[in-house]
């Protein structure tokens, strides 16, 4: 990759999110300004202090001019505090801007995105880059700044006070500038491999810790240990590059000020013993401090060039996930209203990846209140089907409608909250009881949650829990079993008030206390509502008004449950057959 000393169009648009907060991004300017001016004025003061009262024996213009840069010096102090604490809280503004601009636009993905984006990278992004972009702020632009106006009016007075000992200082600088421009170059290198590195090491880590049981379950801890060593390893290489050319500049940075500073003394002494009046013992004491000043911040340009140029890799990455529009969802216009419940799949063709069809045309209609259940080998598509309902994916072909409408048509929002989906693989947030049947919706109060539990039968089961409601099931729900989970999925679908009720392999590997408490919990919250039943145990939907039976993406078959047992050679005969001698075994 050829490293560019500075992208323009990536620091332009960082730019851009500083019009809400104008005033305090030309208050920083503006401070700027004034430290580079007080801190001009010390030397130039030293000077005068040396050659008018020091050299004069003059006590009481010795004092005036101390005082003088003392107060010059309380002046820097306060533009130098004002200037780093705006410039941090700027920086800090425009990061929380743009994180949740992008929380807000990773929302808005379709599925099919996170499922093939490394869950590490996406955290990566959003926590560690974006912090990385506020440091374009507080240590890199404003900086940058500072320096640069220090630098040029500290020329101004060593050119005001000797031209000939500033000329010295200038043929210097080009050497220290041309050593930096190589600098910068490579460390941009250096640091995109830093962050690709920590990219890798988020993901590695995110992975391992959160399919720990499984790692440990297949005695694999030695060679997931050995994997990240390698990725520690080159992780540590990427950082080594950085301290090697951090080694070999500053050095070199220290050599250059320190002959500048060398040949200033020795030329301006010589003039001095020569009884040359142009050049002072002012000027050299001065002469110390402004080569200083002008060497240092040219060496700590480099340094905050690199800062700048880190924030701006982590934003260049951020904004490719910001410019990610193929990814998408599309919502309609029509704000769904209460649903009927009637659906309809017509013709549907479907598939995760192009040319590999998962759903191979499949039609079929559920009428308003009906349960209509999905049975099918492991693979045939039944999942994929609740996945399109709800349009976390975008059919390839065929048209998908409720109520007689397109879903297409529907705003996202507003039908996805007239679904409620009780998964197999419930997800519990690391949070209260109350806080996950509700998902923090105000709307829902805790009496109404209460009176839920209650119709279904699930209010003692919570109560009997430490702290009841407000008990914190820790992260991913830990603190609970399988079933348990499962019992609180299906309160918070009952609490949300569905038009249409999807449980997906609900009642699969839960013990059968909680199972009972599932059936009672199913017969209630599926009375009077559309429900889609995908089950892996079929004694759990004979009741069923309608059961679609498929294989490998289409409809083999399509009845009721006694209808489907009267075909000897059917599908869902022989799935029957198959558990039943299994349960008999059992």
């Amino acid at each position: 990759m050829k490293a560019t000393a500075f992208d323009t169009k990536v620091f332009t648009r960082i730019i851009t999110y500083t019009r809400p907060y104008k005033a305090r991004y030309y208050g920083v300017i503006g401070f700027a300004i004034f430290l580079s001016i007080f801190a001009a004025l010390r030397p130039y003061l030293l000077k005068q202090t040396v050659d008018l009262y020091i050299k004069t024996q003059d006590a009481q213009g010795l004092l005036l001019y101390v005082s003088l840069m003392g107060i010059v010096l309380l002046f820097e102090v306060l533009s130098q505090y004002y200037f780093v604490y705006w410039a941090n809280w700027l920086g800090q503004d425009i990061v929380k801007d743009i994180r949740v601009k992008l929380f807000a636009h990773l929302l808005q993905f379709r599925m099919n995105y996170f499922d093939t984006a490394p869950v590490g990278q996406l955290v990566t992004r959003s926590v560690a880059d974006i912090e990385q972009i506020a440091k374009i702020f507080s240590q890199g632009l404003f900086m940058i700044i500072s320096d640069l106006l220090k630098m040029i009016v500290v020329l101004a007075f060593m050119f005001y006070m000797n031209w000939k000992l500033t000329w010295i200082v200038v043929v210097a600088m080009p050497v220290l500038v041309f050593f930096t421009r190589i600098f910068q170059r490579k460390m941009q290198l250096a640091f995109e491999d830093v962050r690709n590195q920590i990219a890798h090491m988020n993901t590695f880590v995110q992975e391992r810790v959160t399919g720990m049981k499984i790692v440990q379950l297949f005695h694999r801890e030695a060679i997931e240990a050995k994997k990240f060593s390698e990725i520690n390893d080159k992780h540590r290489k990427a950082w080594i590059k950085t301290i090697l050319y951090n080694s070999i500049f500053f050095p070199i940075a220290d050599i250059i000020t320190s002959l500048s500073l060398g040949f200033v003394v020795l030329y301006g002494g010589i003039n001095i013993l020569n009884g040359d009046h142009f050049t002072t013992f002012g000027d050299l004491f001065s002469y110390t401090m402004f080569i200083g000043m002008l060497f240092n911040p040219l060496r700590q340009i480099a340094d905050k060039f690199n800062e700048m140029q880190m924030g701006m890799i982590a934003a260049n990455r951020v904004f490719d996930i910001l410019d990610t529009h193929d990814h998408l969802q599309v919502s309609g216009t029509i704000e769904a209203a209460r649903f009927e419940g009637n659906i309809q799949f017509k013709d549907v063709h479907f598939s995760y990846v192009p040319g590999e069809e998962v759903i191979k045309g499949i039609s079929f209609e559920v009428k308003a209140g009906q349960t209509v259940a999905i049975v099918g080998a492991t693979g045939a598509g039944k999942s994929t089907i609740i996945n399109l309902l709800n349009r976390f994916y975008e059919i390839d072909k065929g048209d998908i409608f409720i109520d007689g409408i397109n879903v297409n048509d529907f705003r996202l929002g507003s039908i996805r909250k007239q679904i409620a989906v009780v998964l197999q693989d419930v997800f519990l947030f690391a949070d209260t009881i109350i806080s996950n049947i509700t998902l923090n919706n105000p709307d829902i109060s805790q009496e109404q949650v209460d009176e839920a539990a209650k119709n279904i039968g699930l209010h003692e089961f919570i109560m009997s829990l430490p702290g009841g409601y407000h008990y914190n099931v820790k992260e991913r729900g830990v603190m609970l079993s399988s079933g348990q989970r499962q019992l609180i999925a299906f309160l918070r679908a009952y609490v949300s008030a569905p038009s249409i009720l999807i449980l997906d392999e609900a009642t699969s590997s839960i013990d059968s206390y909680s199972e009972e408490l599932i059936q009672h919990a199913t017969a209630k919250i599926t009375q009077g509502r559309t429900s889609i039943v995908i089950a892996h145990r079929l004694a759990t939907i004979i009741n069923a008004d309608t059961i679609i039976v498929m294989d490998k993406g289409e409809i083999v078959e399509k009845g009721t449950h006694a209808n489907l047992l009267k075909n000897e050679t059917g599908y869902y005969k022989k799935l029957y057959d198959a558990q039943f001698v299994t349960d008999e075994n059992a």
